[in-house]
């Protein structure tokens, strides 16, 4: 029999998992346990700094609510978010690349006329955005469902602010025809702090990082027979490309941005979505 010390640590809890136990997680666990058993002797981690995490991790805890969820943020700003999505969103050549879900979408927005206006509180700067959804082949996709949603001009999205902004505002939902067309008029995004008022916000600041995204719209495009695509697509010219606080721009996703002249809209903004098949 061998008694737990600093050297097999892993090794011993490890052996404790019942031998019934399932597969994958025995995986999983056994590869968590030996790494961060490895981290804590790699940094010779000691009792005031292990307490101090567990303070930290009980804190990320109590922030989480319906409207706001911080170990999403957390995951999102140590870039693990857009590891696993990277992991488990490898497409081919041509189809649209994934980023980040975020902590602020809502199911079931309006579904919403083409052409309609999701901007619903006057603010900001209009856009036309529209575009196609297509397979690889450059074929359109007639039903799939495109799930938007952005911030407002003050940089925060509605269920950041229950009662100052109209519910639904910037959200809806939009089904391409025969064509694969989309279009919907919204305002142009401006980039905005991730919440930052929390123990995660207080991270950033002591690791030298800002909390700012750079302006983007997000989209879930579904169809049937195709992959999911969660997305975004970025404003080109924005000062926090290159420094997104959750690593989420892909250069594939800068989209243009043109000022349109006597038209509805100020902006145009064009961007075809391709999806990938099961």
């Amino acid at each position: 029999m061998s008694y737990f010390n600093d050297k097999n640590s892993a090794e011993i809890v490890n052996a404790r998992m019942g031998a019934e136990t399932d597969p994958r997680l025995r995986e999983i666990m056994t590869s968590l346990v030996t790494h961060l058993h490895a981290f804590a002797r790699e940094v010779n981690l000691t009792q005031d700094e292990w307490d101090h995490a567990i303070g930290f991790l009980t804190r990320t805890g109590q922030m989480c609510s319906d409207e706001r969820q911080e170990f999403i943020l957390l995951s999102d700003v140590l870039g693990f978010s857009m590891l696993v999505d990277a992991i488990n969103n490898r497409r081919p050549d041509g189809a649209t690349e994934n980023t980040v879900f975020g902590p602020f979408h809502v199911a079931n927005a309006p579904i919403r006329t083409m052409g309609d206006n999701i901007c619903l509180d006057g603010k900001g700067e209009s856009c036309l955005f529209e575009g196609r959804v297509l397979n690889l082949d450059d074929n359109p996709i007639e039903g799939a469902c495109l799930d938007v949603w952005a911030d407002n001009a003050d940089g925060f999205y509605d269920v950041q602010q229950p009662g100052i902004q109209p519910k639904w505002n910037n959200r809806g939902r939009f089904i391409t025809g025969a064509d694969g067309a989309y279009s919907f008029r919204g305002i142009k995004p401006v980039s905005y702090p991730i919440p930052d008022d929390g123990p995660v916000g207080k991270m950033l600041g002591h690791l030298g990082r800002h909390p700012y995204r750079p302006a983007h719209i997000h989209y879930l495009v579904t169809a049937p027979g195709y992959q999911k695509l969660v997305t975004h697509t970025f404003v080109g010219d924005d000062e926090y490309l290159e420094s997104d606080a959750v690593f989420g721009v892909k250069r594939s996703l800068i989209a243009p941005y043109e000022r349109t002249e006597g038209g509805d809209t100020v902006w145009h903004s064009r961007f075809d979505f391709v999806l990938a098949p099961v």
